[in-house]
């Protein structure tokens, strides 16, 4: 077991973030950590039907399965490392974790369209 799935077995167990939760969070990812706590406090992390999108500074970043379409995943991660994520991918492991994705009922797809 990875020590990402450490600590969000740890997170739905519980159902909240705790401080040594996220401790934990910040001390294995440490700033992506953090940013990645703030985006679910501030209801950015968005479920779709077909993806789970996270708002960031400028733009807004798809996430599947730990990846992520944002630069820092491209081209700072180690792919064969599970507990290098980016701060989008750890913020999605977080708020569906304790339910706090802001959750609608649409395709991103067509959303995207309008943006």
């Amino acid at each position: 077991m990875t020590a990402v799935d450490e600590w969000t077995d740890d997170l739905a167990a519980t159902g909240e973030l705790t401080p040594p939760i996220v401790d934990r969070i910040v001390s294995i990812h440490g700033d992506r950590g953090q940013q990645a706590i703030e985006a679910v406090a501030e209801k950015r992390v968005k479920a779709y039907r077909d993806f789970t999108v996270v708002v960031g500074h400028d733009d807004e970043y798809i996430v599947e399965n730990d990846g992520c379409t944002c630069k820092d995943s491209e081209y700072n991660l180690d792919q064969a490392d599970p507990d290098q994520l980016c701060w989008h991918a750890i913020a999605v492991r977080i708020a569906e974790a304790i339910d706090e994705t802001d959750d609608h009922d649409m395709w991103y797809s067509d959303v995207r369209d309008f943006l």
